[in-house]
């Protein structure tokens, strides 16, 4: 027998004899019982002073006190511990008249079985009682330190509980300007946060309560403090509390500023106006940031120049026209990603070096600053006036061997914008590039030939997030080369050159087999395998696919083929006869990249897509853009309404995550979830020797 099975008894009763039968009967059934004998009133008390008793029997023949008189003699000490009664007849009056006393029940000592089940059943109750107490009091204990803990401290903490303010410090009044802590308790933390922040904050306090926010993630938010609309960093931990969770939301302290002399230095390095780095230190960073290759995806220069600014410095005045110039710097800064960098290169031209997945995404972020700018009204003294811009856009790539060329041709994009009437994004487009590209192309070729045949391609996956649930485990997989030294060769550096030379139908067979054994190897519920224009137009597509997934014994819905909303929808009626294929063979579809401006459902009731992948160029303005959160909110809904699910693409920070959560999307992807992973380092197929057999063709 263990400690835990030992009991300790009192027995109220003149004869010892009873003592010993009932030690006898509760050791038969297991328990090591400690019986202290307690012949007369006047030794109970000692008894319970000196023991730790979890159970009194008293039988009521041999004692001379009630029921009722032992409940309230053993109160004073044990209040919680049961008293059985005992006697030599027992009936249902018997039981009835003991329990009204008091007691949890009457049992006959010529009955073992009916004893050892009461004293094992009330000795459980008391126990679960006793524990339960405890956790109580501990949790009250714990409640009141950190309620101490908080009062005292000069970090701002507050506690919130569906939304509702609940607690908090003196720290949090003062940074707040709240002036007593009764009329912020029970009002929505909404009221403290600034409009724009409101979607990010309530997503992160759900995502907290389900258990979905990362501990020690930061939350950025503009909150209303007591000198103004200001930016702070909080942090968010679940708590459970007696009256349920609450989210612990404690401002992580402001860094402290940078000496006079290092402050001075930054600032010369900036165009005072415009607050982008001066001309030369803007091409200095971006000659430093061209020599390191980013982790995934390409960097691409973006010349920025609002339209007929002349005419406008006309209306406004020369000194006037440069508040408009720092409102649009304002403007580009909202819908930079952080890790892009831009300079006033000359005049009104702002020069950006973005770090995008493909050269599609750049062209993408410049249309979308163009549509934003033409909304914006600009404000300077008693004039309101509005403007537009051309942007040319450029993707860095081993056609430009210095900086003048990759200049000049973004400058190029630009003009040729400029030309077809502006107001416009415009890709580098010209003979001389043409020229250099194809010799450039000549070069690709041969390295991914080759690399085709040698098996030198390696499948990367990035794991698909669920923002509602953790069920499903899917991947979005993307390609890696190597090349002849066994180095890592991007995808933004090799399928360019692929998709120019009708080379994407190889790779993209050769992703979707290694997909679909990555798919059964690792037990993944689905993969996402983009497919190219090349691929959807090659009529022995399907055969093949049909062929491939014959010999797995997988579910033909672990295959989800993707491809861009905007592709899709210059050749609706082609991609309608496409998807029912898909769909014929059980495979999945998704849209991706989707747009969200204007609304496009349409495409979605004539595609009928499973999944829309959110376009990722979305996210860098989503947090604080709030016609952006209505636009998104719309197309989560439009998906639900039509039972689609749905995706964000290039999910960077914990703001994101928090607003896509509030907004009712399904799953996300990008970095802030996982970077992407090269899975399969010795792939399946390296028989394969020719161009021929990897194509299946």
């Amino acid at each position: 027998m263990n400690d835990s099975q030992s009991i300790s008894i009192a027995v109220l009763t003149r004869s010892q004899d009873d003592v010993e039968l009932v030690n006898r009967i509760l050791r038969a059934a297991g328990h090591a019982a400690h019986c202290h004998w307690v012949p007369a009133p006047a030794r109970l008390d000692e008894t319970l002073e000196a023991q730790p008793v979890e159970i009194i029997i008293v039988n009521q023949d041999r004692y001379p006190d009630t029921v009722r008189q032992i409940i309230e003699q053993k109160e004073a000490f044990v209040p919680e511990v049961p008293v059985i009664a005992a006697a030599a007849r027992v009936d249902e009056a018997a039981i009835q008249k003991a329990m009204q006393q008091g007691a949890c029940d009457l049992v006959s000592l010529g009955n073992p079985a009916r004893l050892q089940a009461v004293v094992t059943r009330e000795l459980r109750a008391f126990r679960i009682e006793k524990a339960l107490n405890s956790t109580i009091s501990s949790a009250t204990e714990y409640r009141r330190q950190l309620h101490d803990y908080m009062q005292g401290s000069t970090t701002a903490i507050a506690y919130i509980q569906e939304g509702i303010v609940t607690d908090l410090n003196n720290a949090w009044l003062d940074m707040f300007g709240i002036p007593d802590k009764q009329e912020a308790v029970g009002l929505p933390l909404m009221d403290m946060f600034a409009e724009e922040s409101r979607a990010a904050v309530k997503g992160a306090l759900v995502a907290t309560v389900k258990g979905k926010w990362q501990r020690g993630e930061k939350l950025e938010a503009k909150a209303r403090l007591r000198n103004g609309v200001s930016t702070i960093q909080m942090e968010l931990q679940l708590v459970d509390f007696d009256d349920g969770p609450h989210v612990q939301i404690r401002v992580l302290p402001q860094a402290q500023e940078d000496e006079p002399t290092r402050r001075v230095q930054e600032a010369l390095k900036r165009d005072p106006t415009t607050l982008f780095f001066h001309r030369n230190q803007f091409l200095e960073k971006t000659a430093k940031r061209l020599s390191n290759k980013p982790k995934s995806g390409l960097h691409a220069l973006a010349w920025i120049q609002p339209d007929r600014f002349s005419d406008l410095r006309k209306t406004v005045g020369i000194v006037a026209s440069e508040e408009i110039l720092a409102q649009l710097a304002e403007e580009v800064r909202k819908r930079m990603s952080p890790r892009d960098i831009a300079g006033r290169f000359e005049g009104t031209v702002i020069l950006a070096l973005l770090e995008r997945g493909n050269e599609r995404d750049a062209e993408v972020w410049a249309r979308h600053l163009v549509e934003h700018l033409r909304e914006v009204d600009f404000k300077v003294g008693s004039h309101t006036v509005n403007l537009t811009c051309t942007v040319g856009v450029c993707a860095v790539s081993g056609v430009y061997s210095n900086m003048e060329e990759l200049v000049a041709a973004v400058a190029e994009a630009h003009a040729s914008g400029k030309k077809s009437g502006g107001d416009c994004a415009f890709l580098t487009e010209s003979t001389d590039i043409d020229t250099r590209m194809r010799k450039y192309d000549e070069i690709w070729v041969r390295y991914i030939k080759s690399a085709l045949m040698e098996n030198r391609f390696r499948l990367a996956q990035l794991p698909i997030a669920g923002l509602r649930s953790d069920t499903k485990q899917m991947y979005d997989m993307l390609v890696r080369m190597l090349d002849e030294q066994g180095n890592a060769v991007l995808p933004s550096d090799f399928l360019p050159a692929a998709e120019r030379n009708n080379l994407m139908k190889t790779i993209d067979r050769w992703m979707i087999t290694a997909s679909l054994d990555f798919c059964a190897e690792n037990k993944a519920d689905q993969v996402f395998v983009r497919l190219s224009r090349q691929s959807l137009q090659d009529g022995t597509l399907f055969e093949w696919l049909k062929k491939e997934l014959g010999k797995r014994r997988l579910p033909a819905a672990s295959l989800c083929v993707q491809y861009p909303e905007e592709e899709a929808a210059k050749q609706i009626k082609a991609m309608r006869q496409v998807v029912g294929q898909f769909r014929s063979l059980g495979v999945a579809f998704a849209l991706e990249h989707f747009g969200v401006e204007k609304s496009r459902f349409q495409i979605l009731d004539i595609l009928k897509p499973d999944y829309i992948k959110i376009d990722g160029e979305l996210m860098h303005t989503l947090t604080s853009d709030m016609r952006m959160q209505e636009n998104v909110r719309q197309v989560a809904e439009a998906a639900e309404n039509r039972k689609i699910l749905t995706i964000a693409e290039r999910v960077e920070n914990a703001n994101a995550m928090a607003v896509l959560f509030q907004l009712g999307v399904h799953f996300m992807q990008g970095h802030y979830v996982h970077e992407p992973e090269v899975v399969l380092q010795e792939p399946p197929g390296v028989s394969q020797t020719t161009l021929e057999a990897i194509a299946g063709s």
